[in-house]
């Protein structure tokens, strides 16, 4: 099989990014992760299968159209005081309510799609790459839960002359993170956390294989250019001890940056699509803070 063959389940193809790599890029969001964040705002990320979502405000009612609920044969869509209703633990993600529904308020997270398929997509901006010098990101979720895919869709990427970057949480084992980086021009790497304890109450997992990842590529590959992103999050790491350790386990060179990224809330509504419950619900960062933070991580 070529590379060009491989398949992978990808969620999303978002085009005209400009805060993941340089230039104007396209991201490709690709299925699974290993951590669950409780800030997560790609919550549709994490499960490695396709899996159904109910938006209700797009929902034409069971009045006016009720296809949905002819179609579901597990009971996942109910009606309750004449309003649609969705019970994920029912769902067996068939996604015949999916087919039916013609409003989109039935709709399915993720798709099979070849490396081809992918590339295509891509290679319909190339001209604002070769103007800005962009690219391809890969994201996720955790795009190297899917590492045959993700590294096939990079060495095409490269052999078609397109500028490659990953997002990446590092927690898997490290040869897939070597195979990636023989294709990247930048690598965009995670660390939330130094205190494995409190790493793991708000991710689900430690941070050992995180942390020990990266000083594995640091040392193997000492010119690749290297972007360190901690998301900063009320409650769990919004203060300078936690941002000054991260800043002094980053080795000083010229080929690495470090960058804090603001908590927000933007993913969600996604979680009630999903039929789930969102942890942080009402906690918000403070501004100032942020601020003081960022002038610290400089």
């Amino acid at each position: 099989m070529t590379d060009t063959q491989v398949q992978g389940i990808v969620f999303n193809i978002q085009k005209f990014s400009v805060h993941d790599g340089e230039g104007i890029r396209t991201l490709v969001f690709l299925k699974g992760c290993p951590l669950r964040c409780r800030w997560c705002s790609n919550p549709e990320s994490q499960n490695s299968k396709p899996e159904h979502a109910f938006n209700p405000t797009r929902c034409l009612t069971a009045k006016v159209c009720g296809r949905c609920l002819q179609a579901c044969h597990t009971g996942a869509l109910t009606l309750i005081d004449e309003l649609i209703c969705f019970d994920s633990r029912k769902c067996e993600h068939c996604f015949a309510c999916v087919q039916a529904c013609p409003s989109g308020a039935e709709s399915a997270y993720g798709e099979t799609m070849s490396v081809e398929q992918v590339l295509a997509k891509v290679e319909q901006d190339g001209v604002f790459y070769n103007r800005s010098g962009g690219g391809m990101t890969l994201s996720g979720g955790e795009a190297l839960m899917q590492h045959e895919f993700a590294n096939a869709l990079l060495r095409e990427a490269k052999h078609r002359h397109i500028n490659t970057c990953i997002e990446t949480c590092g927690c898997y084992p490290y040869e897939h993170l070597h195979e990636a980086c023989l294709h990247l021009d930048k690598l965009i790497y995670d660390i939330k956390s130094l205190n494995p304890e409190k790493h793991k109450e708000f991710t689900g997992v430690d941070n050992a294989l995180i942390l020990q990842n990266f000083n594995k590529v640091c040392d193997d590959f000492p010119n690749l250019p290297i972007r360190v992103r901690t998301p900063v999050i009320p409650c769990f790491n919004d203060n300078e001890d936690d941002i000054l350790a991260i800043r002094e386990f980053i080795p000083r060179r010229p080929n690495i940056e470090y960058e804090l990224l603001a908590y927000h809330r933007m993913g969600q509504p996604k979680y009630g699509y999903l039929g789930r419950r969102y942890a942080l619900e009402g906690v918000s960062l403070d501004e100032k803070r942020m601020a003081q933070l960022k002038t610290l991580a400089k």
